[in-house]
C-alpha cells in the first residue's frame, strides 16, 4: 500500500461527565476524556471493557445518557449529520455493503458529505477516491464486487471509503480485524502517515505492542473506566498490564522502535532446547 496522506485542519473532540451505554445497560459513568489534537490515540483494554462503546459515543452513533460529547467546543448532537461527516470519519467494527456494489462505487460513497444539490461530482472527488484506493492497495480490485472479496480485502476497501471522506478526525474500531500481519503493519503505517500529516487518529486496537509502537497517546480502560492515559512509555508498565489485563509480564524496549514491548511471562515449561518437536532450524 502506498500512503497519500491528507493535510488536515485542526479539530477537537472530547467527552465530558458522560454516562454511556446501550438502552438501560450502563457501560461507563462520569466519563471524561479529551482526544489530543493531531495525536494517534489508541484505546486499549480487555474484551468488553467499554473501548468500542467509547468510540461509538465519540462518533455520535451513541447518545450519552448524561453528559456531552463536544466537537470543536459544541455538542456533537447540535451538528447536522452531514456537517459531522465532513469533520469526522468512522470505520465501525462491522460494516455491511449494499448487494451488488463494486469496490470503486463503495469507496466513492465516502464523498457523500461533500455533495449537495448544487455541488455534484468533481475532479476533486475523483482524485480523493483514486488516492484512497491507492493508499489502501485496492486499486486493482476497483471493478470487483465487494461481496466477492475476502475479509481482509473488504476491510481495506472500508478503510479506503473512510479515507476518501477526507476528514481531519478518523475513528477506527479494530481496523486490523481480518488482516494478516503484513497488511496489519501496512495499514498501521498508513495511519501513522496520516497522523504525521496532521490528522487526528483514534483507534481501538487489541494488540498492545502495536498500540505502543504506533500510538502517540494511549487510553487504557477496564470495566468501563479509564485506568490510565498518556504516552505509551508512561502507560505501558508491568504493573498496569497486570492490573488492566490480568497478565504477568515483562516490559522491555522494542528493538526496532524503542517503544515499550510486552513479553508475557506465562507458565515455566523449561528450556525447549531438548524438545524433539522443535527442529534445529527453529532453534538456530
Amino acid at each position: 500500500m502506498n500512503s497519500s496522506p491528507l493535510v488536515a485542519e485542526k479539530s477537537r473532540l472530547s467527552v465530558q461527565d458522560a454516562t454511556i451505554g446501550y438502552d438501560k445497560r450502563i457501560i461507563s459513568e462520569d466519563l471524561s476524556v479529551s482526544i489530543p489534537d493531531r495525536s494517534f490515540t489508541v484505546i486499549v483494554g480487555p474484551n468488553a471493557c467499554g473501548k468500542s462503546t467509547l468510540l461509538r459515543t465519540l462518533s455520535r452513533l451513541l447518545r450519552p445518557h448524561e453528559g456531552a460529547v463536544l466537537l470543536d467546543g459544541k455538542s456533537i448532537m447540535s451538528y447536522r449529520a452531514k456537517d459531522v461527516a465532513r469533520k469526522l470519519g468512522l470505520l465501525p467494527q462491522t460494516s455491511i455493503a449494499p448487494d451488488g456494489i463494486t469496490v470503486a462505487d463503495l469507496v466513492a460513497r465516502g464523498r457523500y458529505p461533500h455533495q449537495g444539490f448544487v455541488r455534484q461530482w468533481t475532479d476533486a472527488d475523483e482524485a480523493a477516491v483514486v488516492s484512497a484506493m491507492d493508499a489502501t492497495g485496492v486499486t486493482e480490485l476497483s471493478a470487483r464486487l465487494v461481496d466477492e472479496l475476502s475479509g481482509g480485502q473488504r476491510q481495506r476497501v472500508w478503510v479506503a471509503m473512510v479515507l476518501a471522506q477526507e476528514t481531519p478526525l478518523l475513528l477506527l474500531d479494530e481496523p486490523t480485524t481480518f488482516l494478516d500481519i503484513a497488511h496489519q503493519i501496512e495499514l498501521l503505517e498508513l495511519f501513522t502517515d496520516l497522523h504525521l500529516a496532521g490528522n487526528t487518529m483514534v483507534a481501538v486496537l487489541h494488540d498492545l505492542n502495536q498500540a505502543a509502537r504506533y500510538g502517540t497517546h494511549l487510553i487504557a480502560m477496564r470495566d468501563g473506566a479509564i485506568v490510565a492515559e498518556g504516552p505509551p512509555a508512561e502507560v505501558v508498565t508491568e504493573k498496569l498490564v497486570e492490573e488492566v489485563f490480568g497478565l504477568p509480564c515483562r516490559v522491555v524496549e522494542d528493538p526496532v522502535s524503542g517503544t515499550p514491548m510486552v513479553v508475557p511471562i506465562g507458565r515455566d515449561r523449561g528450556s525447549r532446547a531438548g524438545d524433539p518437536l522443535v527442529s534445529d532450524s527453529v532453534l538456530s
